[in-house]
C-alpha cells in the first residue's frame, strides 16, 4: 500500500472511532483504541515506537516515541485537545524528518467533528 492508501483507512477508522466514542477521552484510549481498529483491517501497527536520532555522531535511543507507526510508513500523532497548535505540527514534521518517512497524521480527537481534526504533513510525499 502507498502511503496515501494507508492514510485513507486511518482516517475511515478514525472517523467511525470519533463517532461512537466522541471528543473528549485521553489520547491513550484513542491511541489504543486506533490501533485495534487498524489491526483489524490488516494494516501493521506499531504503538509507542521509539525513535532514535544522531547528534555530532552520537546515537540517543529514544529520542522520542511515535505514537503509532503505521505499516512503517506513517506515523500517526493523536491528540484530544481544544485546538491543534503550529507547535503539534512542527513536532509531526520535525518526526517525519528524522524517520526519513514521507507523510503523517495529526488526529486530534478533541473536536466535535472528527474531519476538521485531520491534519496531514508531507515530507517529501507527492499531494496524490
Amino acid at each position: 500500500m502507498t502511503e496515501n492508501e494507508i492514510a485513507t483507512v486511518v482516517i475511515d477508522a478514525a472517523i467511525e472511532i470519533h463517532r461512537e466514542l466522541g471528543p473528549g477521552l485521553l489520547e491513550t484510549v484513542y491511541e489504543v483504541v486506533l490501533a485495534n481498529a487498524l489491526g483489524e483491517r490488516g494494516l501493521r501497527t506499531e504503538r509507542q515506537v521509539p525513535v532514535s536520532i544522531r547528534y555530532h555522531g552520537v546515537i540517543f535511543e529514544e529520542a522520542f516515541r511515535a505514537d503509532l507507526i503505521i505499516e512503517g510508513r506513517v506515523i500517526l500523532e493523536l491528540k484530544s485537545v481544544e485546538t491543534v497548535t503550529a507547535a503539534h505540527k512542527k513536532q509531526l514534521l520535525t518526526y517525519l524528518r528524522l524517520t526519513g518517512m514521507r507523510l503523517g497524521l495529526l488526529l486530534n480527537f478533541g473536536e466535535a467533528l472528527m474531519r476538521d481534526g485531520i491534519t496531514r504533513i508531507a515530507n517529501g510525499l507527492p499531494d496524490n
